[in-house]
């Protein structure tokens, strides 16, 4: 089980929980994705973006979000940043996402890789609406 263990307020070993209640899932290690780079969705003090909501990049999105000034299709390779492709997982900064779905443009989500600290900026009816992974 992957662990969460920098300070955002679970405490030391205790496992990081998705907006579901559960343990997080991997959210992507191919492209890796998370502030941390370690696949998941965790989050900390030093994350003031709050990347911490599971999407799956679509061509609309990746436009959105250059055309606001974060342009995540372009590789930054001296960075280790491949550049995202409709179809990539990535832990997007909750704020943006919803920036993204009061414009209609918010990709879909992976609830169970989508850390709860998102519900800061989120609503869990909005991810719900647009999340993959409901049975």
């Amino acid at each position: 089980m992957l662990r969460d263990d920098r300070s955002s307020g679970e405490g030391p070993g205790r496992a990081a929980r998705n907006v579901l209640g559960e343990a997080l899932e991997i959210c992507s290690i191919k492209p890796m994705t998370g502030f941390y780079r370690d696949g998941c969705c965790n989050t900390g003090r030093e994350d003031i973006g709050s990347h911490t909501v599971c999407v799956v990049m679509t061509s609309a999105f990746l436009a959105f979000s250059k055309s606001r000034g974060n342009d995540l299709s372009t590789p930054l390779p001296e960075l280790g940043f491949p550049g995202l492709k409709p179809g990539d997982r990535w832990c997007l900064c909750a704020a943006r996402w919803q920036e993204a779905l009061d414009a209609n443009q918010a990709p879909r989500v992976v609830l169970r890789a989508t850390h709860d600290s998102a519900l800061v900026h989120c609503s869990l009816g909005d991810l719900k609406r647009l999340a993959l992974d409901l049975a």
